[in-house]
């Protein structure tokens, strides 16, 4: 007799509300302000109706005076509409860091970096306590289950820098919402009664799918303020004018592929050990007709090729890359022999792209380009995909199909500075981890363990990501990028133990610990509960030599590299 089956239901687009208070009360109202007042609901679709969108991803967010809305650099998830009262965005200079919330790093001198090996042991974990002290010019408040940070000294902050008010019907953050970048700006309230609708990326997605003017209207914005930018640093367009730049850019097409919240659905398949190629969304097919030149905005991408009844990877790309334009250039020149995509591009968990039209790169972009900048003209045996800045094809060869699959696989393509480590070399001998502890007051920021494929292992520590997910909803933007080299930093006394970047992180590289003081005591809340710090790997942003790990190895077993140069990988692989 076969064991009974236990049936659950699929989970629903509906199954977890942006906020649980909204009331239909909420919706009616929306329902009459603009932009949504003017949305034709007969365009969206049964299964998904405007009000439910509006009742399941947006949320009323209340703020006084000087709370910060959104902060330069963070990465959110989220627009905002201005309901009632304004707002405020810095426009010049940029805030110092710590009226964000952030720690104002600075090398350390000569005598600080001696002092570190004659301080007597440290208790693990241990901080300082002037550590935990943030700016006197910035202050928090508990609102609900949220931390809301705003500026003490509003005055000054207006005195000292260029700004400009937002009103009531002013839309913002919808460009960092979809295409998942870094915000540009910091906004915070300007009035003691500023409410905002806050949409969370799904909801805007959907009502710019079914509504044409919103889709139009975010879609001018990101050409106006985003796009002329990305186009004038891709070396493909450097030659055209600004007429013809201005050309393209109207022409270019937005597209996104794959998961938005692709961390923790990767956590999950990783765990379950169900990670497959073919789960992957196509962006392009092999055998498909070349209908425009893709440009990486944000994310990652597979370049795969058919063999046997599967595909092998060749290679993956990231922002700033260009895929299709070797065969787009062929036909171009050779009208007479036309060819196919070479190769399959697959979406590897979130990807932002823009495509350039082909008519429009045979009319004003490839004509721009010297003969001698042309890609080769495509053969009847292709040679294996090589796009800009990612390595030649002797490195893949000497790294392997296996490495590739597995760096792949594992998402380390996304670390600019993951730790790697040469396990016919590395004797164990844990001198790394004990340079680390020394450098940071006997608190290592790493395992010296992680997934490994042959002789390469990927350590557990920060890789300092191209797409730091764990970033996305800190609420007091205590983790961010330094200004010295873009590294993923977490400042302390701002951290509030939230688990958000824990949580986040799909490498395993952020651990939350209980803090302690000089005589080894839990530092504890008023409530007798022991303080809670996230941490992880900085980098050793404040060593002027550089990561402590990488040079105390004696055997040069141990290198912080970037995974999308495969140069500089087969070269230490071979050493």
């Amino acid at each position: 007799m076969p064991a009974a089956l236990t049936i659950l239901e699929r989970p629903q687009r509906w199954d977890t509300a942006f906020d649980e208070r909204m009331t239909e009360t909420d919706v009616d109202r929306l329902l009459g302000i603009e932009p949504f007042s003017r949305m034709d609901r007969a365009q969206f679709p049964q299964r998904l109706p405007l009000r439910e969108i509006l009742r399941h991803d947006t949320r009323m967010v209340r703020l006084r005076k000087g709370e910060i809305i959104v902060r330069q650099g963070d990465y959110g998830t989220s627009a905002f509409l201005i309901l009632r009262g304004a707002a405020r965005v810095v426009l010049s200079p940029d805030l110092v860091p710590d009226l964000l919330g952030r720690h104002a790093t600075g090398r350390k001198g000569l005598l600080r970096t001696l002092a570190q090996i004659w301080n007597p042991s440290r208790p693990t974990e241990f901080i300082d306590p002037k550590n935990l002290s943030q700016s006197e010019e910035l202050g928090s408040r508990q609102s609900g289950q949220e931390i809301r940070v705003f500026l003490q000294d509003i005055p000054r902050v207006l005195n000292q820098h260029r700004t400009a008010q937002l009103a009531v019907g002013d839309f913002f953050g919808e460009i960092a919402a979809l295409s998942r970048m870094a915000r540009t700006s910091t906004i915070f309230a300007d009035s003691d009664d500023s409410e905002l609708l806050e949409i969370r990326w799904q909801g805007l997605r959907d009502m710019m799918k079914y509504d044409g003017a919103l889709r139009e209207h975010i879609n001018r914005i990101y050409r106006e303020r985003a796009l002329a930018s990305f186009l004038g640093a891709i070396p493909l367009l450097r030659n055209l004018d600004k007429a013809r730049l201005e050309q393209v850019a109207a022409s270019v097409e937005f597209a996104t592929f794959g998961d938005y919240d692709w961390s923790g659905e990767y956590k999950r398949l990783a765990h379950s050990g169900n990670i497959r190629p073919e789960s992957e969304p196509v962006i392009l097919s092999e055998g498909d007709y070349p209908n425009g030149v893709v440009l990486l905005r944000a994310g990652f991408a597979r370049v795969s090729q058919k063999l046997g009844v599967g595909e092998r990877t060749l290679n993956y790309i990231g922002a700033g890359q260009v895929f299709g334009l070797e065969e787009i250039a062929h036909n171009w020149r050779r009208k007479s022999a036309p060819v196919s995509m070479q190769y399959t591009l697959r979406a590897i968990g979130y990807t932002h792209l823009l495509v350039i039209p082909t008519h429009v790169m045979e009319s004003i972009v490839l004509p721009s380009l010297p003969v001698s900048e042309l890609p080769p003209m495509v053969g009847p045996a292709p040679e294996p995909f090589l796009p800009s800045k990612a390595g030649s094809t002797a490195a893949r060869e000497k790294v392997g199909g296996e490495v590739m699959e597995f760096l792949a696989a594992n998402r380390f393509y996304n670390g600019t500075a993951a730790m790697v480590i040469n396990l016919d070399r590395c004797t164990r001998c844990d001198d790394c981890v004990r340079a680390c502890a020394s450098t940071h007051d006997n608190n290592p920021r790493f395992l010296r363990h992680g997934p490994s494929s042959g002789r390469l292992m990927v350590a557990n520590a920060c890789m300092h990501c191209s797409d730091p997910v764990c970033m996305i909803g800190c609420p007091t933007g205590a983790i961010h990028r330094e200004s010295f080299a873009g590294q993923v930093v977490i400042n302390p006394s701002t951290c509030i133990g939230c688990k958000s970047c824990h949580n986040n992180c799909p490498y395993e590289a952020i651990r939350m610990v209980e803090i302690r003081n000089k005589r080894g005591e839990f530092l504890v809340d008023p409530e007798m509960k022991p303080i809670v710090k996230a941490t992880k790997c900085d980098l050793c942003v404040e060593n002027r030599g550089g990561p402590a790990c990488e040079r105390a190895c004696p055997h040069g077993a141990l290198a912080r590299m970037n995974l999308n140069q495969l140069d500089d990988l087969a070269g230490w692989l071979k050493l």
